[in-house]
């Protein structure tokens, strides 16, 4: 069962209670990332998250990192596109601590000026790990090239030259804009009662004015583009794709059934075709992004750069069957039975339950209860399937993005030209 109420700042809390655990997850959702972020001040959200965790004027850094250390509980932190998300994990009993912890964190932080120059050069070292991670670079590639020039295609880690000029005056500013309570949600789930969390999240936000904040957001325009970064690795990483669908679409669910087809896992068609039936990757699987307003649809291999046309040609090929023959009536039900199984074994993690409450809420103005989404996906036939392929996966519109030793970059065009 979901509570929910809104305050008089429009702050929103959420709660589920999980009788049967001993652990409660809160999470404070924040609608702040690199969608908001103008290219100057591209991975702000990412490096504000970071100073959260750098002392406030009752914790030190040290008191942060210790306390939910010392009665087993977790404490961390993520940053996405679209939002940014703080959360702990406790056994029920020391939920208190857990929420005035993340409270202290999101409004008593002090950004003083040797915590940010130390912070800086923690993200600017996360930023050379993730460029020599070119399996997780790839997908960033991917998506600034579909949507070039806009902010959904920026890094949420933002640039080494962006995060060197960040002042303290410049976050603090974002942050005061950004960090408003109208702007958050705060999920919880666990073996607790809604009127419980009421009274200890009530004095964090109560004071704090808020108001209505909206705030415009311009559409992605889509661009096929096909974009080549040449890099010393063992492999080539690859990505090929289309625009995809927005969170709450009435597709929605017949596109994540498409993905669980083509690339979803052991059993799908690409991981079969080729890994298991000619060797040829490590690596393959297929994915679907979903945003307020857009959405990205990929699938990824990691080959030597030898085998990138046959793989490419079977990817295509894969493609093209189900847009032209469609697919049979037990690969579509093993899909739903592999989705659903995935969804409640999912609600079985406090953290995963705390999740969804909050993304729902924040995207879709409302909890999506497991029972509607079995029913949607239930629903799906094998005409909606080929429609849908037919209609947006054509791979003469694909874009590509690749890095690694791969310098024939205009070869999507002759793989496509073959398959067609």
């Amino acid at each position: 069962m979901y509570n929910l109420v809104t305050m008089d700042n429009n702050t929103q809390i959420i709660t589920e209670a999980i009788p049967h655990v001993r652990s409660v997850s809160i999470g404070f959702f924040v609608s702040t990332g690199s969608r908001y972020e103008t290219p100057d001040i591209n991975g702000a959200s990412h490096f504000i998250e970071h100073l959260m965790f750098k002392g406030t004027s009752r914790r030190t850094p040290r008191d942060i990192a210790e306390e939910l250390d010392a009665v087993g509980g977790q404490l961390n932190a993520f940053t996405t596109k679209e939002y940014t998300c703080y959360y702990a994990r406790v056994l029920d009993e020391h939920f208190d601590l857990a929420a005035d912890l993340l409270g202290d964190m999101l409004f008593e932080s002090k950004f003083a000026p040797g915590d940010i120059d130390r912070e800086r050069n923690v993200i600017l070292e996360e930023i050379k790990m993730y460029e020599d991670a070119p399996d997780e670079l790839v997908h960033d590639i991917f998506a600034s090239s579909i949507w070039q020039g806009h902010s959904l295609g920026q890094p949420i880690i933002g640039t080494v030259d962006v995060v060197n000029s960040l002042s303290r005056d410049r976050l603090y500013d974002y942050y005061k804009e950004h960090y408003n309570p109208s702007r958050m949600i705060v999920a919880v789930a666990g073996n607790i009662k809604h009127d419980l969390v009421m009274d200890r999240l009530r004095p964090i936000f109560e004071k704090r004015a808020g108001g209505e904040s909206p705030r415009q957001i311009n559409k992605p325009a889509n661009q096929r583009q096909i974009t080549c970064r040449n890099k010393d690795t063992e492999q080539v990483h690859l990505i090929v794709g289309a625009p995809g669908l927005k969170l709450g679409h009435e597709k929605i669910y017949i596109m994540q059934l498409i993905t669980t087809i083509l690339g979803g896992g052991l059993s799908s068609r690409l991981f079969q075709e080729i890994r298991e039936k000619r060797g040829l990757v490590y690596s393959v699987y297929s994915y679907h992004s979903s945003y307020q307003d857009a959405g990205l649809f990929g699938m990824y291999a990691g080959l030597s750069k030898q085998n990138v046309d046959e793989v490419l040609g079977l990817i295509f090929k894969e493609v093209k069957d189900i847009q032209v023959n469609g697919v049979q009536e037990e690969e579509l039900h093993r899909a739903k039975e592999q989705l659903k199984g995935n969804l409640y074994l999912g609600l079985e993690n406090v953290n995963a339950r705390m999740s969804r409450l909050g993304k729902s809420q924040m995207y879709l103005g409302r909890v999506v209860a497991p029972e509607e989404v079995i029913d949607k996906l239930n629903m799906v036939t094998t005409n909606d399937i080929q429609e849908l392929a037919q209609e947006m996966l054509d791979p003469q519109g694909f874009s590509l993005a690749s890095v690694g030793p791969w310098d024939d970059c205009g070869n999507l065009k002759k793989v496509i030209g073959r398959l067609l």
